[in-house]
């Protein structure tokens, strides 16, 4: 997969029924969707606990692109067991790194692609400042820790200015928005120019969940114009 050729919706496994997620995970593949994300909680940096690498390898052996998102307190020690269960993309908190630059440097040397995330309080300068090196820029739209939560619209001028940053230095990078994304508000998202859009419990919590996903990517395809 390569960056920018249009808008990902990707189902985030944390809002999956895991009595059936294996049929879930089936149902939105046979409605055109390549890309799912794995959220790693540690019960330290976020409030819960969630997913080890067997989550990744799940989704691998159903033949996903993976983006395996850490919200961990140690991303550098953990993030080898993602890349080895078969991650393309890693992703850590720019919270929980002394230098993101290096912590990027280190996952790529995983052999996997490199995002960096900022949770909602944190300014997207320290972002803008790494997309050199960064294949995956994330802000979250909810405060990390729990699905389900309300999306926070004011986060948007964040992806605004990474999208205004990575188009001016033409660098290769997703920009990725995560919490709360549904219907109602994606196209905005998009429009903000998030190519990357994660999506729990509007596709996972839907009745036909296949439908919720192509609904969900027709409104963020049409409204991205980048």
């Amino acid at each position: 997969m390569t960056a920018q050729k249009t808008v990902e919706v990707v189902p985030s496994l944390l809002a999956g029924d895991f009595s059936r997620l294996g049929e879930q995970l089936n149902l939105v593949k046979a409605a055109g969707c390549t890309w799912v994300s794995v959220d790693v909680m540690d019960g330290h940096f976020v409030p819960n606990l969630s997913f080890g690498p067997d989550f990744v390898r799940l989704a691998k052996k159903q033949g996903f692109y993976v983006d395996t998102h850490l919200m961990v307190t140690n991303p550098i020690d953990v993030a080898p067991w993602f890349a080895e269960a078969g991650s393309d993309i890693v992703t850590c908190h720019i919270e929980a790194v002394a230098d993101p630059r290096a912590a990027l440097k280190a996952i790529r040397a995983l052999g996997v692609k490199a995002g960096l995330a900022v949770k909602p309080k944190t300014s997207v300068d320290g972002l803008i400042n790494v997309l050199d090196v960064c294949d995956l820029a994330l802000v979250m739209s909810v405060e990390p820790g729990f699905g389900g939560q309300k999306f926070m619209a004011d986060m948007l001028p964040k992806v605004s200015a990474l999208r205004a940053a990575i188009d001016a230095k033409h660098y290769d990078s997703w920009i990725q928005l995560d919490g709360g994304v549904n219907a109602s508000n994606i196209s905005q998202a998009a429009a903000a120019g998030a190519d990357s859009l994660v999506a729990g419990s509007a596709v996972f919590g839907a009745k036909d969940v296949g439908l919720a996903f192509r609904d969900l990517e027709s409104k963020a395809r049409a409204a991205f114009s980048f």
